[in-house]
């Protein structure tokens, strides 16, 4: 495993951004700014074990996605920040530099973000 951070706060805007064409979340650790947190899932993670890169797994809760691309700034600002934005859309470039690019079978639905959900990344 090389992250794992448990869901504590859904913000009131978050789960709009699954209606897009590209779905995508965007991720927050807990001491985000305040006009940030609503349009954030909050997170509380773990220290970061490894780089997150292409072919890696995420687990969000039951659900389970491939990492297609990984942007540049990824990395360091999970580490820093706990940020990054989840895209579901299985493409080899990443939309933005913070986006993880995700495939999957089941497209991801609001109650996938729960308070007390589980995200890990193997």
């Amino acid at each position: 495993m090389k992250y794992h951070s448990v869901i504590t706060r859904i913000g009131s805007d978050a789960l709009h951004f699954l209606k897009e064409e590209v779905p995508f979340i965007i991720l927050f650790d807990e001491n985000v700014p305040a006009e940030l947190a609503e349009i954030a899932v909050l997170h509380k993670p773990e220290k970061m074990l490894a780089p997150i890169g292409t072919g890696d797994m995420v687990l969000l809760g039951e659900k389970v996605y491939d990492v297609t691309a990984v942007g540049d700034s990824v990395n360091q600002t999970m580490e820093e920040l706990g940020h990054c934005t989840l895209c579901f859309k299985a493409s080899d470039v990443p939309d933005r530099p913070g986006c993880i690019m995700l495939g999957g079978d089941e497209a991801p639905e609001a109650d996938d973000f729960q308070e007390g959900t589980i995200l890990e990344i193997h």
